[in-house]
């Protein structure tokens, strides 16, 4: 489980990267600079919400217990969303084969390290199934 969980990161770190390279991961746009600050702001209340916590490439838990406050009370994943809006406005912004490739590598890693952490984290807090019925995955309203 935790290997498909690296592998998932490594698509999201390969799909920034390569929009980066290309020039395309920043946008002089202004509907475009929007999207990606709102979705910073999401990754840092997320992340000062989680609390002094290290991260994990391989998505495994961390100690200290379930956070189901901050963006945690109406997502489930508030930074795999932010990061899936960030690349996604990137992507809009320069729509091309390439660029929706990316997206699409960027988004199916997200997906594929969210549904491995899901797991990771059910095992280690009996409560998280009682807290994933109360809340979306990434995005509220519709998963």
């Amino acid at each position: 489980m935790r290997w498909l969980s690296l592998l998932g990161f490594a698509m999201i770190v390969i799909a920034a990267l390569v929009l980066a390279r290309i020039g395309v991961l920043f946008s002089p746009k202004p509907w475009v600079i929007v999207l990606q600050i709102a979705a910073a702001l999401l990754m840092l209340w997320a992340r000062v919400s989680f609390g002094l916590r290290s991260f994990h490439a391989d998505a495994g838990p961390t100690a200290g217990g379930l956070v189901t406050h901050g963006p945690y009370r109406f997502l489930r994943h508030p930074i795999y969303a932010a990061i899936c809006l960030f690349i996604s406005a990137a992507v809009a912004a320069q729509l091309s084969p390439l660029t929706v490739s990316l997206g699409v590598l960027a988004t199916a890693g997200v997906i594929l390290r969210l549904l491995c952490e899901e797991r990771l984290v059910a095992e280690r807090y009996p409560e998280y199934a009682a807290y994933a019925q109360g809340t979306k995955r990434l995005f509220p309203g519709l998963w």
